[in-house]
């Protein structure tokens, strides 16, 4: 059996228990980490290298956060990792199958060792 693929979630920092993305990933077979926008370089300098960066920030972010996730945009794409944008609509049904859609094209079966 192979090990979970990783996924990173950035997001705003507000984390509602009715926003987090962690249960609705590991239900689908993927580790997560969780970080602020304005840790995501130190927690990608210390973890694997993820298979794919959620965004799950606020509509309502300000200006510096938009630049923050705009910079992180380029440079995981310069690296090769998708860097998915999660709307902030909240909880759903059918959220997880949804999730699981919007990830399955950019995450592999087997992770890279």
């Amino acid at each position: 059996m192979g090990a979970l693929q990783q996924v990173l979630v950035v997001d705003d920092g507000h984390r509602a228990v009715d926003r987090s993305l962690a249960a609705d990933l590991a239900g689908l077979g993927y580790a997560s980490v969780t970080a602020s926008i304005e840790a995501a370089d130190d927690v990608l300098a210390v973890i694997a290298r993820p298979a794919a960066i959620l965004l799950q920030l606020s509509s309502s972010a300000n200006p510096q956060t938009a630049a923050l996730a705009n910079r992180l945009r380029e440079q995981m794409r310069a690296g090769g990792i998708p860097v998915i944008d999660m709307d902030d609509a909240g909880p759903r049904a059918g959220a997880p199958v949804d999730l699981k859609s919007r990830i399955g094209p950019y995450v592999l079966n087997e992770p890279e060792l």
